[in-house]
C-alpha cells in the first residue's frame, strides 16, 4: 500500500507581543511662539484647542511636556513633521521621543 499524503498542516500558535510605546516631548525655546505651539499641538497631535493651550502653558512653564504615546514610528513621523515645520518658520522648536518603560 502507498502512503497517502494529507493536505493538513499543523497551525502554530504565535505569541505576539505589542509593540513599545514611546513618549514625544515637546521642550521649550525663547523664540519659538506659543501660538505656533498651539498650531503644531492641533494639527500635527490633533488635540482641540483647550488641550493645546493648556499643553502650551505646560511646556512654556515647566520646560518640557508629554503630548503624547505612540508607536515608534508614528512618534518619530509625528516630531519630525512638527520640526520641519518650525524650520520652515524659522523657529528652534525641538520635540524628542523616549520610550514609554524608562
Amino acid at each position: 500500500m502507498a502512503k497517502q499524503q494529507s493536505n493538513i498542516q499543523e497551525r502554530r500558535r504565535l505569541s505576539l507581543d505589542y509593540p513599545c510605546m514611546y513618549y514625544v516631548i515637546m521642550h521649550n525655546d525663547d523664540f519659538t511662539t506659543m501660538e505656533f505651539v498651539v498650531e503644531v499641538l492641533k494639527t500635527v497631535f490633533f488635540k482641540p484647542e483647550a488641550e493645546a493651550q493648556q499643553l502650551m502653558l505646560k511646556v512654556h512653564k515647566e520646560g518640557k511636556a508629554i503630548v503624547g504615546l505612540y508607536t515608534l514610528d508614528v512618534a518619530v513621523s509625528k516630531s519630525q513633521k512638527a520640526m520641519r515645520m518650525a524650520r520652515d518658520k524659522g523657529f528652534p522648536f525641538k520635540l524628542t521621543w523616549e520610550p514609554e518603560n524608562n
